[in-house]
């Protein structure tokens, strides 16, 4: 007897396995199905008005998953370009670097009253203000320091020190003062201010901007030498944070330098002694004010700005020229009746303010003391 799933007739014969086999192969799945290029319409759609029996399936209705990871992966290159085009043009994104400033400087040149005193520069410093002053860089003390709201104190003792090291190259340094190499000077500078600095040493001017001696002090080494090259020197130094970014660093010093007219020591020759050779010398004394900006790029790059350089120096004329090098009155000259020159408020072009001023008779050394 034939079970209840078997046909009437029984099991075909050859039908090993079963009948199901033999229609195996013609049995579609699901994702046939979904991919046939025809589909015919339900019952309720063949009710309706269609010229057609079989509808043709779109492209995208077959792809099924696939249109869905096509999709899916369009949305992710949109995002992650979206996210690069965010990053770029992103309105808070950190402020570029402050450009470098140009050095706006003044040279105020201090007259004497009468004749400019001379002597040994042992006898000179011992009789003048600056006998209490220390030698070289053992003047330039820094200050006690503390941090502030966005630099360590590390960092600030560190633009104090960069600011000490620019003062000793440009104020102390032998070669500077005499004409030689000012290559140490420059590369403290920011690079943004090396141009104005290169021209002002090629072809200074006083005109605010490129007079040398806004940069650093030097002497005519054809007419000036040093009688002494341990100058004395006395000051201040202090710091305040004038951003987020930077520092700014104030100096104020004063350098007592023994000076001579060039070639004296050599025209002794061996028939003088030292002392001797020195005796022709003059005190000559530059006080400098110094404003420095110092930005967190720079104490990386062990650099700073000068901002603003304001430079007394006497004895000197008003007439000198000292916008290139400074002229000192030397031991037993005088200033003479000449004033500062005249100043045209009508004339254009380059302004010269003719700033002058006069030397007190109490920053020159005092009366020699008879010999014992």
């Amino acid at each position: 007897m034939a079970g209840a799933g078997d046909p009437p007739e029984g099991t075909p014969e050859g039908a090993a396995g079963g009948g199901e086999d033999e229609y195996r192969s013609v049995v579609f799945d699901e994702s046939f199905v979904r991919a046939a290029r025809l589909q015919e319409y339900s019952a309720r759609e063949r009710m309706e008005d269609h010229a057609r029996a079989v509808r043709t399936r779109h492209a995208w209705a077959r792809l099924g998953g696939a249109r869905q990871a096509v999709l899916l992966a369009l949305l992710i290159l949109v995002a992650f370009g979206t996210a690069i085009y965010m990053g770029v043009r992103h309105p808070y994104r950190p402020p570029e670097p402050m450009a470098a400033e140009p050095l706006r400087s003044t040279v105020v040149p201090l007259a004497p009253e009468g004749t400019v005193p001379g002597g040994k520069p042992a006898d000179l410093f011992a009789r003048s203000p600056a006998a209490q002053y220390r030698i070289g860089a053992a003047g330039v003390n820094l200050p006690a320091v503390s941090r502030t709201e966005h630099f360590s104190d590390g960092q600030v003792v560190s633009a104090l020190t960069l600011a000490k090291n620019y003062l000793v190259r440009s104020s102390i340094d032998p070669a500077t003062l005499t004409g030689g190499s000012v290559r140490p000077v420059g590369l403290l500078l920011d690079p943004g201010q090396l141009d104005q600095f290169d021209r002002s040493l090629a072809h200074p001017a006083d005109d605010g901007r490129h007079a040398a001696t806004g940069w650093l002090t030097r002497f005519d080494p054809d007419e000036v030498e040093l009688a002494d090259t341990d100058v004395r020197v006395t000051g201040t130094l202090s710091a305040t944070e004038v951003g987020a970014d930077a520092l700014e660093v104030s100096a104020d010093f004063t350098f007592a330098y023994a000076v001579r007219p060039a070639g004296a020591g050599a025209r002794a020759g061996t028939k003088a002694t030292a002392g001797q050779q020195a005796a022709v010398a003059s005190l000559f004394t530059v006080r400098r004010e110094l404003r420095f900006r110092i930005s967190r790029d720079d104490l990386d790059d062990h650099r700073l700005e000068v901002l603003q350089s304001n430079l007394q120096a006497g004895p000197m004329s008003c007439s000198a020229d000292a916008s290139g090098t400074l002229r000192p009155l030397l031991a037993g000259q005088r200033a003479g009746d000449a004033g500062p020159a005249a100043t045209d408020p009508y004339a254009r072009g380059r302004s010269n303010t003719g700033l002058c001023g006069k030397l007190a008779a109490t920053s020159q050394p005092g009366p020699a003391r008879p010999d014992r």
